[in-house]
Formats: structure tokens, C-alpha cells, sequence
């Protein structure tokens, strides 16, 4: 039993680790350039396969 709760405090204790070190990471990762903003990503049509599957059924 006390080897169950020593394992289950050492995980305990790395996760809060882990998230401390991930949480601190989003303050300087999470800011975007305006100029990044202005530019629109490209769009690609997908391609008709409804036409293939009615022929199927």
C-alpha cells in the first residue's frame, strides 16, 4: 500500500512539473505578428467524389 502512494505522489509530482514548465510556455508562444494576420491562407477546391459513389450505389 505504501508503495502504491509513493508511486502515485511521484507522478502527481512530475504532472504538476510538466504543467508548470507547459503553462509557462504559452506566455511567450502564444503572441502572433499583425503581419501574419493580413495575409489570407490559399484555398483549394476538393475534388467531386459524390459522382463515384452514386455510380457505386
Amino acid at each position: 500500500m505504501m508503495t502504491f502512494f509513493t508511486i502515485l505522489l511521484v507522478l502527481i509530482g512530475a504532472n504538476a512539473l510538466f504543467m508548470v514548465f507547459s503553462l509557462s510556455g504559452i506566455n511567450n508562444g502564444g503572441k502572433k505578428s499583425q503581419a501574419n494576420e493580413s495575409t489570407s491562407p490559399k484555398v483549394y477546391p476538393l475534388n467531386n467524389l459524390s459522382s463515384k459513389l452514386k455510380k457505386a450505389v
